[in-house]
């Protein structure tokens, strides 16, 4: 989530070169080719049945599709101070989430956390600090905060379908396969805009940015996420994701001239202490066993 985090806020300098879609485009295409091995089935893994196949279209449609468009709209629009307050919501919808669908039961220390991690980073939208910083007049701002807000409900949808792929595939192949998925799903916009765009103006080191986006977008940060929920309730892992706000905001301030107030470095603090309380030895969210298909969840 912290990888995640820094190249959502450094997508806004990409944002300002690439086309939406092209950009969206090359992230998956570069991916493609840096995954091309992760596509086969290993030995030890069941094939995947009609159930399987429509999850993983599932996770790569939400997770990969359209909060690639939400988030990369977004942030052509908005501060990075400020995707990182939507981007604290996340903890919470993963956890609501986990609970309709996965039946998880969430124990008081989880949900003490969630409501640290919102309630902290809830802060910032208090103070005007943040939201002077917007790089739009206030109505684009005002979108782009919608879209950033159908990004986190994108990113939430994820994890949940992530928990119930993890159980099965190994981390490695979903992360290459949803990865075809989006690529098949952005091609046509990004080939139709892709006609007029100029990719010899485009500068050395706005390609290594990207080649660094697309890596860390769909390679490293999926392998890592799904590995991890084999191990994590998805809604005790919801938790980690108020990371994704909290290192927005430091590559906005560290590399995009951004400015943190006192009141966002408390606010920030706070959700980093929520993370500690979900973790702590003890405070694991309790899972029990997989309800029966009648019972209408998880039936895919």
């Amino acid at each position: 989530m912290a990888v995640v985090g820094s190249y959502v806020a450094l997508s806004k300098t990409l944002v300002l070169i690439f086309p939406l879609f092209v950009l969206a485009g090359l992230r998956f295409g570069i991916a493609a080719v840096a995954m091309v091995g992760w596509v086969r089935r290993g030995a030890s893994e069941p094939e995947l049945d009609a159930r399987d196949r429509r999850l993983l279209f599932a996770e790569s449609f939400f997770g990969n599709f359209l909060f690639s468009i939400c988030m990369l709209g977004g942030m052509a629009l908005t501060s990075a101070l400020a995707a990182g307050v939507i981007m604290a919501a996340m903890p919470a919808i993963v956890a609501l989430l986990s609970w309709w669908w996965l039946g998880e039961r969430i124990t008081r220390r989880v949900a003490t956390a969630i409501a640290c991690a919102v309630g902290g980073i809830a802060m910032v939208s208090l103070s005007r600090h943040a939201d002077a910083q917007s790089a739009a007049p206030g109505g684009q701002a005002l979108l782009g905060n919608l879209l950033l807000v159908g990004a986190v409900t994108c990113e939430a949808i994820y994890v949940v379908v992530g928990k119930k792929l993890a159980a099965k595939v190994s981390p490695k192949r979903i992360s290459a396969l949803i990865n075809l998925w989006g690529l098949a799903l952005v091609a046509p916009f990004a080939l139709w805009q892709a006609r007029t765009f100029e990719f010899q103006a485009v500068t050395t080191g706005a390609w290594t940015l990207l080649v660094f986006y697309s890596l860390a977008a769909s390679t490293v940060t999926v392998w890592l996420w799904m590995t991890g929920l084999r191990h994590v309730p998805a809604s005790q892992a919801g938790v980690f994701t108020v990371m994704l706000p909290v290192s927005t905001a430091a590559v906005g301030v560290l590399f995009l001239g951004e400015h943190f107030s006192g009141v966002q470095a408390v606010a920030y603090s706070l959700a980093l202490a929520g993370v500690v309380l979900a973790t702590w030895p003890g405070g694991a969210t309790e899972v029990p066993p997989s309800p029966s298909p009648a019972s209408g969840r998880g039936s895919g």
